[in-house]
């Protein structure tokens, strides 16, 4: 009897831990990673409490374990610690990856008293308010290798702990050029989406995918459009999320107060993100704050679509303004309008212009495989 692909791998065993396997960028980028340890002849572990991509986790080979690492009860974490510990010593692990601050503080201790190397992901720039919770954040600071997943994470992590940058290892988040590629989405699955949302034909698609909470300045991007002096367009809001929250009855109710009912529309969630982009006239990330990394905007470039971001954070590393897109100020509803209208006059030729170069910016810097290969290395330097 042939044994499991996992089973003949003659390659080092690697485990990622976090807390949840839900549909976000870390959890993608988790599932992502142990199919490229398969791939390389690995042994790919995940520890988490489950969700929906451990499916897509084990058809990539990928071994899933729940374990309660989502738990921030430090007798729970310290609990995890052995059973991390007994984990490694079970399956021979040769390195761990924390990819979130709870589980982070149990990888840690286990992976000491095991004598195992730990990779940490830095995925935000945590808040600290006060000495307890810095404390707590600094453990994605402490593993033998730290990955930064842009230039703003790296400049925050060394500005706010004492870390070596010697360790610090910048890899941005990667885009997967074969799904969000333009030559890939059809006509039919366009229009398909389209009816779905029971969008007009006749007018152009202002698309913000972004939850609804008020950091990703939904409000803002709704001041800017009472401002266009154009009215042929709709915008989609994607990541409307529970109808009974009170921030979507705020947006509702500035939408009448501004003019634009009729002209927006919120929906809960996108299964084809590809025909999304392909489909819209320009994408917004109108994000108060500043994003870690921020994939939207990458995905909507590797489309071709032209991007309006704020110029804060990973955003003002992924998206090069006036070449690939424009970076505008946070909370500037009259720059937004501006760059707005700027985007909507495009006409065929200067869309192709920008496609062309946003496209190629991608293919050269974030592409899925440049984020393995550079990740695969990390572990490889410190197995070696």
């Amino acid at each position: 009897m042939t044994k499991p692909a996992h089973d003949r791998a003659t390659g080092p065993a690697i485990l990622q831990v976090l807390p949840a396997l839900g549909s976000g960028g870390v959890e993608r980028g988790t599932v992502e990673v142990a199919g490229a340890i398969v791939k390389a002849g690995g042994r790919a572990f995940v520890i988490s409490t489950g969700g929906p991509l451990v499916h897509d986790l084990e058809r990539a080979g990928a071994v899933h374990v729940i374990m309660p690492v989502a738990s921030k009860n430090p007798f729970v974490m310290w609990r995890n610690a052995a059973r991390l510990a007994r984990f490694i010593i079970d399956n021979g692990i040769s390195l761990v990856h924390a990819r979130s601050r709870a589980p982070a503080w149990s990888c840690l201790w286990a992976c000491r008293r095991m004598h195992v190397p730990l990779v940490t992901t830095v995925h935000a720039a945590y808040k600290a308010e006060g000495n307890l919770k810095r404390a707590y954040n600094s453990v994605m600071t402490k593993g033998a290798r730290v990955i930064a997943i842009s230039q703003f994470i790296a400049h925050y992590i060394q500005e706010n702990y004492a870390v070596d940058p010697d360790i610090i290892r910048i890899i941005p988040r990667g885009v997967d050029l074969a799904k969000f590629n333009p030559d890939s989405v059809s006509a039919e699955r366009m229009v398909g989406l389209s009816r779905k949302w029971e969008l007009p034909d006749d007018r152009q698609i202002i698309f913000m995918p972004s939850r609804l909470t008020r950091i990703k300045g939904h409000e803002v991007l709704l001041k800017a459009l009472a401002k266009l002096k154009r009215r042929d367009f709709c915008c989609v809001m994607v990541g409307g999320g529970d109808t009974r929250s009170a921030y979507l009855r705020e947006i509702q109710q500035l939408v009448e107060k501004l003019g634009l009912a009729g002209k927006i529309y919120i929906v809960d969630h996108c299964s084809d993100m590809p025909a999304a982009y392909q489909m819209s006239s320009v994408v917004v990330m109108p994000s108060l704050v500043p994003e870690g990394f921020g994939r939207n905007p990458v995905e909507a470039q590797a489309m071709g679509r032209p991007v309006i971001a704020t110029g804060i954070g990973g955003c003002a590393e992924t998206v090069i303004g006036g070449e690939t897109g424009w970076l505008v100020p946070p909370d500037d509803a009259d720059a937004l309008a501006d760059a707005l209208t700027e985007v909507l006059a495009l006409d065929a030729a200067g869309r192709e212009k920008l496609a062309g170069a946003a496209m190629a910016h991608v293919r050269e810097n974030y592409s899925i495989d440049r984020m393995l290969d550079a990740t695969l290395a990390v572990y490889e330097e410190l197995i070696r």
